[in-house]
């Protein structure tokens, strides 16, 4: 469905509470709590925010969101956006910045009862020079030696 065919907008300001079935896309740039299910697609605006449950297709999200996400297409989360609790997606897209506190399972893979959380804002640290890093593939390690009988043959 195309946005501009059936768009619903809830804008910065306004508060609604209770439960959103529409069929149609949508963009929130004020606050829900409560659930929203079933529109094709959501756009999250930064100033948005929703608390509760959110079913839809595609999302993309700006804003804030803490509860229950199921998308059955892409999520995607922009760098400005914040994603607190439990997440089943179909695909996700993350760009550095994004902050995702949360149990997330992919839909349609093998181990999707298997949940992790991540923080795509997290940095590793580099390791000290008191810290050795072994690589399997380092030119410097020995290589093994194939035993004399397989040498001479």
């Amino acid at each position: 469905m195309e946005p501009t065919a059936s768009q619903n907008r809830i804008n910065e300001g306004t508060h609604l509470k209770g439960h959103i079935n529409s069929s149609g896309f949508f963009r929130i740039d004020g606050s829900v709590e409560g659930k929203i299910s079933n529109p094709s697609k959501v756009v999250l605006g930064k100033t948005g925010v929703i608390t509760g449950e959110l079913e839809c297709e595609n999302a993309d999200v700006e804003g804030r969101i803490e509860g229950v996400i199921n998308i059955t297409g892409t999520l995607s989360l922009k760098s400005t956006a914040h994603i607190e609790g439990d997440v089943t997606v179909g695909k996700l897209a993350v760009e550095p910045g994004a902050i995702f506190n949360a149990s997330c399972a992919m839909q349609g893979s093998k181990r999707s009862t298997s949940r992790t959380k991540t923080k795509a804002t997290e940095t590793t640290e580099a390791p000290t020079s008191q810290q050795s890093i072994n690589y399997p593939f380092e030119r410097s390690q020995q290589r093994p030696q194939k035993p004399k009988a397989e040498q001479e043959g």
